[in-house]
């Protein structure tokens, strides 16, 4: 069995691409918090010889300890590389905060990815020569110019192939571009007096965001392009997010969350909200009709509508172990604590949701997503 590269004394080494959404999460966060590490391209090789074989699944990024144990999936590895380097924790320690970290994480993991997968696909002309060299760049990094263009159409097309899957269809194209610009346009307030989220360092939400919000919707040319020119100040926190300089500096006092983040959290609250809802119900009923059988990645379809405009899409259980992680913390708090937030989550439009337990749970076992 391939171990890839051979640790190296204190170093992890991640495994990603830069095109990848999820690296961009991880990259971030090992760069904010200092963490020594070596980034490998995540090439054809290294897919046959160490991640698929390590991780048995075909996902990046993963990361390789110091102990060489390998780990998948950027929650799992922010939290493994938390309780090594506790310090600058990027969770809040109160109680508003916290919650509002954990839930716009579970935003950008999950929500953005319409936006992202959207605009790196919708705008052949601008984004696609760029996309399918670094496709053929990443995957045959020693092939000749012309092969990697070729292979790269081929690999991206199967991407592109996705966006039915997430909803994006003609007719929510022009919803899915409207509630962006508007969310930009959001965050760009925000971030015109804040340097993070929550102040003078990034959370765990920060890390959410900024997967989608680097690699496909700064990076690729089109959305690039209108970022810089219609939300410069979130073109500078993400420049901010993928600077190599480890973050210093605290969460603002008093468990403040500014007024800036209020449509933030409400877009959430009103777009992704009922899909997290939904797609809890229907785990449930599939659990019942399919006993015994593996999880698979998607279990049919269900509504969702933006901008007042409703499509279709495919049920991801997936989602349902990021909502876990805002719902099991609210659950958690005394009675004290959750008076403290509910009226500030009634007025979000959060409080029910967070409150409505969840009858069927799922795990991550061996890097796979089982029921609990």
């Amino acid at each position: 069995m391939s171990k890839g590269f051979p640790p190296v004394d204190d170093t992890y080494i991640m495994y990603g691409a830069e095109f990848s959404l999820y690296s961009g999460k991880l990259r971030s966060y090992l760069r904010k918090k200092g963490i020594p590490h070596l980034e490998r391209l995540s090439n054809l090789r290294a897919y046959k010889q160490f991640i698929v074989p390590r991780s048995g699944v075909r996902f990046i990024p993963v990361i390789q300890t110091p102990d060489d144990d390998v780990i998948q999936d950027t929650t799992v590895i922010i939290d493994y590389l938390e309780k090594k380097y506790p310090d600058q924790s990027i969770y809040p320690k109160t109680t508003k905060q916290h919650l509002a970290a954990l839930l716009l994480e579970t935003f950008g993991d999950e929500w953005l990815v319409i936006p992202a997968m959207h605009y790196r696909w919708a705008f052949p002309d601008k984004n696609q020569p760029f996309i399918y060299l670094e496709f053929g760049k990443t995957f045959f990094p020693n092939w000749p110019g012309f092969v990697q263009k070729f292979m790269g159409r081929k690999l991206g097309d199967k991407f592109r192939g996705f966006l039915p899957m997430l909803g994006i269809t003609e007719k929510s194209v022009p919803a899915i571009e409207s509630s962006y610009t508007r969310l930009l346009a959001d965050l760009d307030h925000h971030f015109e007096d804040c340097d993070f989220l929550l102040g003078d360092a990034p959370c765990i939400g920060d890390f959410g965001l900024i997967g989608p919000l680097y690699a496909h919707l700064y990076r690729d040319p089109y959305p690039g392009q209108l970022m810089r020119d219609t939300a410069p100040h979130v073109a500078r926190w993400v420049e901010r997010m993928i600077s190599p300089d480890a973050a210093a500096g605290d969460f603002f006092a008093d468990d403040r969350i500014p007024e800036s983040l209020t449509p933030i959290l409400k877009r959430m609250a009103k777009e992704h909200i009922p899909v997290l809802l939904g797609t809890a119900a229907r785990l449930s009923q599939w659990r019942s009709n399919n006993a015994g059988e593996s999880l698979p990645r998607t279990i049919g379809n269900h509504q969702f509508t933006v901008e007042g405009v409703s499509e279709q899409r495919a049920i991801m259980p997936y989602s349902i172990w990021m909502w876990q992680r805002p719902l099991d913390y609210y659950q958690s708090l005394s009675e004290q604590e959750k008076y403290s937030v509910d009226q500030w989550l009634e007025d979000l439009g959060f409080k029910a949701a967070l409150n409505t337990p969840l009858s069927t749970r799922v795990k991550r076992v061996n890097n796979k997503l089982v029921l609990d």
